[in-house]
């Protein structure tokens, strides 16, 4: 697949290791979810994009709804 940005199929991927945090203060005292996706790299232009794994993306939007609620 060619680079979303410049179009260019000079493309390598990545293992990866993040963590991801809520944003906020009220999130300071809760834990980021780890991920540990393969990263493409555009070797062109430095464009990236990753998947969040189906269970890391679970715990996301579980607390993505947590501070929805709280939020409110």
């Amino acid at each position: 697949m060619p680079c979303f940005l410049c179009k260019s199929g000079n493309q390598a991927e990545f293992p990866t290791e993040m963590i991801l945090h809520f944003q906020g203060r009220m999130n300071l005292n809760k834990p980021g979810v780890w991920v540990f996706p393969k990263v493409v790299v555009c070797l062109d232009c430095g464009c990236s994009w990753f998947t969040v794994p189906e269970t890391e993306l679970a715990l996301l939007a579980k607390g993505a709804e947590a501070n929805r609620i709280e939020s409110q």
